[in-house]
């Protein structure tokens, strides 16, 4: 399951990063509000992690837009009011749930379950797409009774393609989701590990094939194999 951390303190933003991946999420930041709305508006995450002070716009602004463009993705707001009023306002601007900082892991983690939970959604192990098994926990590809294992980068750019299978996928949507923040990556980065997820493919002899989309990007489709 994917999380958005929408937090400007960036150390907290990162631990919160790291807690959430320890538990088997896969966490994202951004750092101002702006940021933040854009991303929590792409059909990309399954739950938005909102602080309520922000450089930009407000966390409360942030839902509250959200909503009226019908973006239903959960989003669990932080504070560090403790101000009963402060609480309404998030709450009718639409947030569903609210907790204030300082906070616990496992209170986190719990609600965030809880919160997906209410949306009908399952923390899955492992993702599908025709012969190829993707398995969330040990970053193990499987292929009938083949399978080898990813390194990060290459789990992180198979799972976006394997999430987003009805559209292409751009290099520039993989440098944001997977390489995030880190300024010296470019399009070649992102060539180099296609390149190396389909000698694994190839390896596995797998009938799924990454296709390049010239100007556009990357698309999984499937052949039958010779």
């Amino acid at each position: 399951m994917n999380v958005l951390v929408v937090e400007d303190e960036r150390n907290l933003a990162d631990a919160i990063c790291r807690i959430l991946e320890d538990a088997g999420y896969h966490a994202e930041a951004c750092y101002d509000g702006r940021s933040g709305l854009a991303s929590a508006k792409s059909d990309y995450y399954d739950a938005v992690i909102l602080d309520v002070m922000l450089p930009g716009m407000s966390g409360f602004e942030i839902v509250h837009e959200m909503r009226r463009d019908r973006v239903a993705t959960p989003v669990l707001m932080l504070t560090a009011r403790t101000a009963t009023n402060d609480k309404v306002e998030g709450l009718d601007a639409g947030a569903d749930d609210y907790m204030t900082k300082p906070f616990e892991a496992p209170e986190l983690l719990a609600r965030l379950r809880a919160l997906t939970r209410r949306q009908g959604e399952v923390v899955l192990d492992e993702v599908s797409f025709a012969d190829l098994t993707l398995d969330l926990n040990t970053h193990d590809l499987h292929c009938g009774e083949r399978s080898v294992h990813l390194s990060g980068k290459e789990f992180e750019v198979l799972q976006m393609l394997m999430a987003h299978t009805s559209r292409v996928v751009s290099k520039q949507d993989l440098l944001t989701r997977v390489w995030g923040g880190e300024g010296d990556t470019s399009e070649n980065s992102v060539e180099a590990y296609v390149s190396f997820l389909r000698k694994k493919l190839s390896h596995l002899k797998s009938t799924v094939h990454i296709t390049t989309l010239r100007m556009l990007g990357y698309r999984l489709e499937v052949y039958p194999n010779e």
